[in-house]
């Protein structure tokens, strides 16, 4: 429910809140804010908060360097960890030009574009993000160390399992701020855990799941420990995957329904499109070096197939009935910007749509092994390799804003150049991005 400024402005004064969160993320995903005084909410609220954008990798230059925070009433969250007294507040930001246009590179602008495009063909789409991630023990300093924190595996509980106290506060965490965490649980490697959430409207959830990794990396520090939601952390154990649950509905209802007795063309045309347009979209899917590290084993997939109760296919149609039916996307990894994934993955399935595409066989193979490799297309197996792809495609180039892709282009392509003249890639990854992802 929108939240009218001026009681917004009440609840804030009513319960001491003295400082103001503005949130937004850069076009790799990685989240920043600007705090503000509770006095200057209104203001915020009516002309906006400028910031430096040629200080943010991809956002601008020195000679275009103003951009505006304008928040979103809707994403109103308290911070928990935070003191009761005087405490901290949180809104999501839209990102404008001083003359008011939307910023190309503001991810949240561009989910709900697709949203709304959706909404227009007669569509609504729910998402349902299933987050991995790992946590690892802090040297005195509170720096964080390459030593899990536990050696437990999958669903195993305690005295394995000694982040189930950890799962528990981060889960309370999110209720306080008005979110709805499904299922928690241990992962397969040693100190990983997953925390799904309950389906939402795609902004909401890209929303829900930037939260998620505030509210984890908080938490965990509050517990002397660190949390990474790097793709391939430990070189031996099973990497972090980010999987979006996805519903597409048309006049109340759920197009996937059923789908396993009687394929709703619509639906089957929409997994068609994703699978189609996923070569592009995983530049964005799989932003790091070592995601490839990650696709290709532990079930995670490394070809374009699609399946029914197969873990290793890049999209699985889970066994569901009602509003539970839904695919699930595999192939993406937390450390992406959540808001373009998305944002990607509506518009293929509505070309999908809208072009009646059809869709291939399922693929039952395990498709993480390499000798099923020349049964199905792959995804990309490098990041060189998606760079490539995403460069010479014209899926992406039609759905986002040219000065975000070849800004996104450019970055990732110094990135992969710096990897691979390393004389040690891995260490050069590690300092990179373990303390950051």
């Amino acid at each position: 429910m929108t939240r009218g400024i001026s009681d917004i402005l009440q609840f804030v004064e009513e319960n001491d809140i003295k400082f103001i969160r503005l949130a937004f993320c850069d076009i790799f995903g990685e989240q920043k804010n600007i705090a503000i005084l509770s006095s200057y909410l209104e203001h915020a609220f009516t002309s906006g908060v400028s910031f430096d954008a040629s200080a943010i990798s991809g956002f601008g230059n020195v000679t275009e360097s103003d951009l505006f925070l304008w928040p979103d009433p809707d994403t109103l969250a308290l911070f928990p960890w935070r003191p009761s007294q005087g405490c901290v507040a949180r809104f999501y930001c839209s990102i404008r030009y001083p003359d008011g246009r939307p910023f190309e590179g503001d991810g949240r602008w561009l989910l709900a574009r697709a949203e709304e495009k959706a909404r227009q063909a007669g569509y609504s789409f729910q998402l349902g993000p299933e987050c991995e991630f790992y946590l690892f023990a802090t040297d005195e300093k509170g720096r964080p160390l390459r030593e899990p924190f536990d050696g437990a595996g999958y669903l195993d509980i305690l005295p394995m399992d000694q982040g189930e106290n950890v799962r528990r506060t981060i889960c309370l965490t999110l209720e306080e701020m008005g979110l709805r965490p499904e299922r928690s649980h241990h992962e397969q490697g040693p100190g990983q855990n997953e925390i799904d959430f309950h389906c939402a409207p795609p902004l909401q959830a890209a929303d829900n799941l930037e939260t998620l990794r505030t509210a984890v990396k908080a938490v965990a520090a509050q517990s002397g420990l660190y949390a990474t939601f790097l793709p391939k952390p430990l070189p031996d154990a099973s990497g972090s995957g980010l999987h979006l649950n996805l519903s597409v509905y048309r006049e109340g209802r759920n197009l996937f329904e059923g789908f396993r007795e009687n394929p709703n063309p619509k639906a089957a045309s929409l997994l068609a499109g994703i699978l189609r347009e996923m070569p592009e979209i995983t530049a964005f899917a799989n932003p790091l070096p070592s995601s490839y590290q990650r696709l290709g084993s532990c079930e995670a997939p490394a070809l374009l197939g699609w399946s029914f109760q197969n873990r290793s296919q890049l999209v699985r149609v889970p066994a569901a009935w009602g509003d539970d039916s839904r695919i699930e996307v595999r192939s993406p990894d937390p450390s992406c910007n959540p808001y373009l994934v998305s944002a990607l993955l509506l518009e293929a399935g509505l070309r999908g749509m809208e072009e009646n595409l059809a869709l291939p066989p399922s693929s039952d193979f395990d498709g993480t092994r390499q000798e099923n490799s020349g049964r199905a297309p792959r995804l990309p197996a490098s990041l060189g390799e998606a760079l490539g792809v995403l460069k010479n495609g014209s899926f992406a180039r039609a759905v986002l804003p040219e000065p975000l892709l070849e800004k996104y282009l450019a970055q990732k392509s110094r990135e992969w150049e710096a990897y691979q003249a390393a004389e040690d890639p891995a260490a050069w990854e590690s300092k990179r991005y373990f303390g950051r992802i």
